[in-house]
């Protein structure tokens, strides 16, 4: 019961094997599949999930049926805040002007709305399918105590976070950001994690996967430089790993669990007389043997999948697009940008003011720097944009939003602060080693 679902589920999540030229991993192979399968009919799929789930809520807070309310997971999924709920509908109406092709140009053009709900929803729901589904193959069985007791002397010591931690940032190295942002907030459900150890990990271990980094330094022509810019990005990530969790907000927030309670022991402590190895695999043997019925998980991977479909995509929908429209009809990301002007020109970046204009947009989403920046003629430039906005992390298009849709406690604000920290602590670093590299 702990081998085989722990060693199924390292294979789909964690195991990269070759596939079209490139190394990805069976989860990225099975969205592919589907995706192929569906072809087209993925987009009228997701329009129909988005706008469900506005009706079902909307119907729910006007009558208030009983057996809505009284069901935990049905309250959950459609009875949202009231925030949650207008985000919820705004969603469902952008949609509806996509599809049908009214309202605002700046709502449903190609580079706003339609490039959110063309390009991010049908990646996004088949991810959330496979993902949701199969995500107890890695939490429910006893893996992530295994590596937690393994891994806790390298964690706690280094970040202050549990051992178990690292499965969630290799997962979202090897896959994707938005698995480590799933994982995060399912382990803080469960009381894995307080809300400071959701709230980091969440921040600073989603990280953006090896596959989508090569589309970035692609899109910028440094094909050839993959080698250096990636591990140029994990020095950077490293030293952000070290520095943002230790200053506000992240510093700021409790050791309390989600129901605000104290955690009443580790884990994932060592009791005396017992090895790591020993204490690691009781624990996942414990884990292991409270699963009484391969139906009862079978239900719960159905709810998973049901949640992140229903009630994640709408966020990333509404919250993605509302970004993208700020990033492209305003001028909000250009003035926030200026001050990094005279840090540019100090760590002697060539065209200082054209790179300026990149640091805050990646805010809104993590491939428009890398656009504009493929339009500057310098390449230690470009370089030192695409490592940055791969390393900034936090993009309201797909990690930003998931984040708030999640139960992981963080604020939209906070998103933002924490982006610039990492913005200003992995420039210096990126900096030095374009200097080395050009």
């Amino acid at each position: 019961m702990f081998l085989l679902p722990s060693l199924l589920g390292m294979f789909l999540f964690m195991t990269p094997i070759p596939y079209e030229g490139n190394f990805t991993i069976p989860i990225a192979m099975l969205k592919d599949w589907l995706l192929g399968l569906i072809g087209d009919s993925v987009k009228p799929l997701v329009a129909v999930v988005i706008i469900s789930s506005a009706l079902a809520s909307i119907v729910v807070k006007l009558i208030k049926p009983k057996a809505v309310l009284q069901n935990a997971f049905l309250d959950g999924l459609l009875n949202p805040t009231p925030v949650w709920f207008v985000i919820r509908v705004l969603a469902a109406l952008f949609v509806l002007m996509i599809t049908f092709g009214f309202g605002p140009e700046m709502i449903k053009g190609g580079s706003t709305g339609a490039f959110v709900f063309n390009d991010l929803m049908p990646t996004l729901f088949a991810v959330f399918l496979f993902a949701g589904s199969l995500l107890p193959l890695l939490t429910n069985f006893g893996l992530l105590e295994l590596v937690g007791s393994l891994l806790t002397r390298v964690m706690r010591p280094l970040f202050n976070l549990p051992g178990r931690s690292a499965i969630n940032c290799l997962a979202s190295w090897l896959g994707d950001g938005s698995v480590g942002v799933l994982m995060s907030s399912k382990q803080y459900e469960d009381k894995l994690y307080t809300q400071r150890e959701a709230a980091i990990i969440g921040t600073t271990f989603s990280a953006v996967s090896i596959s989508f980094s090569l589309v970035v330094i692609a899109q910028v022509g440094l094909e050839d430089m993959f080698v250096p810019f990636y591990l140029t990005v994990c020095a950077a990530g490293l030293v952000c790993a070290l520095i943002v969790p230790r200053l506000p907000p992240l510093s700021n927030k409790k050791d309390l669990l989600i129901d605000g309670s104290q955690r009443e022991f580790d884990i994932e402590a060592l009791p005396a007389g017992q090895n790591v190895w020993q204490f690691g695999y009781q624990n996942a043997l414990n884990v292991a043997a409270e699963v009484d019925s391969l139906r009862s998980v079978a239900k719960m991977s159905l709810k998973n999948a049901v949640d992140m479909v229903f009630g994640v995509l709408p966020v990333v929908m509404a919250i993605g697009t509302m970004g993208l429209i700020i990033a492209e009809y305003t001028p909000i990301f250009a003035w926030l940008g200026a001050p990094f002007v005279p840090l540019l020109e100090l760590l002697q970046i060539p065209f200082a003011k054209e790179a300026s204009e990149t640091m805050v947009v990646g805010f809104a989403d993590m491939f428009i720097p890398s656009v504009l920046a493929s339009t500057i003629d310098n390449d230690m430039t470009k370089f030192v944009i695409a490592v940055l906005s791969v390393t900034q992390l936090i993009f309201m298009s797909e990690i930003g939003a998931l984040l708030l849709g999640s139960r992981v406690p963080v604020k939209a604000w906070e998103l933002f602060v924490i982006f610039l920290l990492r913005t200003l602590v992995s420039l210096p670093v990126i900096a030095a080693a374009a200097h080395l590299l050009f």
